[in-house]
């Protein structure tokens, strides 16, 4: 994958974030709405889908990800944060 692609997964991964971080809220006060739920559903897939191509193709996106079998490799290349996308 280029560099393109990996800033459009991570652009991805960046705006399911935002809007499950905004449904929980929603959800928080409306646990019951199943539209709602259905819609957590359904965005939590495409974002799920969207880490693990991500982590796949160019490493994890958190710490917690990290494959410490040799080595702590987390510092290996940038963050996503620092340009890593």
């Amino acid at each position: 994958m280029d560099k393109t692609s990996r800033e459009k997964l991570f652009a991805c991964i960046t705006a399911t974030s935002f809007v499950l971080d905004d449904l929980r809220l929603y959800l928080d006060t409306h646990p019951n709405d199943q539209e709602a739920l259905d819609y957590w559903r359904k965005v939590q897939r495409v974002r799920n889908e969207a880490v693990e191509e991500y982590t796949k193709c160019f490493g994890p996106i958190y710490s917690y990800d990290v494959d410490v079998s040799n080595r702590w490799t987390w510092v290996d290349e940038p963050w996503p944060w620092e340009g890593r996308c």
